[in-house]
């Protein structure tokens, strides 16, 4: 099973909405190509970025019809509460063609049961046997996924070829000794913008999933560039990476938090696309403070962006 989609840096796409707050698949799909033209390798869609549990099963799919017509290579999360909707959306991947799976653990219902896991996980890849998929590991969705249950699955499914962890640096830590390590088939994602340094040098990614990289494609590129080149020994690849890394701190945190999409469409608006000013709830919104503050802190970002970059070197050999 091909594993390479998994091995590059590719946007969570977040899902824009018309005035009367629906998907607006077209800017979906502008949005989507604008990042495959800026260097990443892939867009994934729907995963939390993309707010899967505020879309109907149809506009999931649709949106990810769209993306895929529009030429564009598409790793396609399964969140939902109910496995057979989960197994709905793998089919349908593999129906229109999508480049990978990101398998989301079943939430809500039986979400701590292993037994109720592994089933989950196994009727969603065998839904999909000819897409390559990895396992998505977060705290948000309750269920950690051991060693032992991933190889569990990888001995009966093949299109499992690797993991992406969103938690810190003890669980990268973790998926990487005890996982992602065994042999050179099996790949380890960053899924969380504030561990994209740690993931490359010290856990052995080959990939990441950005947030931030929405709306910073060059700039989140570049720090996967240099942190993957830090990692083969390159001393100065390892200083400017962790610079970069530091500056990004902030912006990178709302990754973490419960608002991340508001946060990050917020970013796309102050870039000109206005299209995500409007989130499917009314209610949905940035308070005063949380605005300004993200305003201030990407200002400060960009300022000393520009400022950095003008040193050259491996920062230049990277861009």
């Amino acid at each position: 099973m091909d594993r390479t989609i998994f091995t590059g840096t590719m946007p969570a796409l977040m899902t824009p909405c018309k005035a009367d707050r629906t998907p607006d698949f077209d800017a979906l799909v502008k949005k989507g190509k604008e990042m495959i033209a800026a260097g990443m390798s892939a867009v994934v869609y729907c995963g939390s970025m993309g707010d899967w549990p505020l879309l109907t099963d149809a506009q999931r799919m649709e949106g990810v019809e769209r993306l895929v017509d529009a030429g564009l290579p598409v790793v396609v999360g399964t969140g939902a509460i109910n496995s057979n909707s989960a197994v709905a959306h793998a089919a349908h991947a593999q129906k229109v063609g999508a480049a990978g799976l990101m398998v989301i653990p079943r939430v809500l219902s039986r979400g701590s049961s292993v037994a109720a896991q592994k089933n989950h996980f196994k009727a969603i890849l065998s839904a999909a046997p000819d897409v390559p998929a990895i396992i998505y590991n977060s705290p948000v969705y309750g269920f950690a996924t051991r060693a032992d249950l991933f190889f569990a699955l990888r001995a009966e499914h093949p299109n499992l070829v690797g993991f992406k962890e969103f938690g810190g640096k003890s669980d990268l830590r973790y998926a990487a000794e005890h996982i992602t390590s065994q042999d050179d088939q099996v790949t380890l994602m960053v899924g969380v913008d504030t561990e994209v340094y740690h993931g490359f040098v010290n856990c052995g990614a080959t990939g990441s999933i950005t947030g931030i990289g929405t709306a910073l494609p060059k700039e989140a590129l570049l720090l996967a560039a240099l942190s993957k080149k830090a990692a083969e020994g390159h001393a100065e690849a390892r200083l400017r990476a962790r610079e970069l890394d530091e500056a990004f701190g902030v912006l990178a945190s709302f990754d973490e938090g419960t608002d991340l999409v508001l946060y990050y469409k917020h970013l796309l608006v102050l870039n000109g696309d206005e299209e995500y000013r409007l989130h499917f709830n009314e209610t949905d919104v940035l308070s005063d403070a949380q605005r300004n503050y993200c305003e201030q802190q990407y200002n400060l970002f960009k300022s000393w962006f520009t400022d950095w970059v003008r040193q050259g070197g491996v920062i230049a050999e990277c861009m």
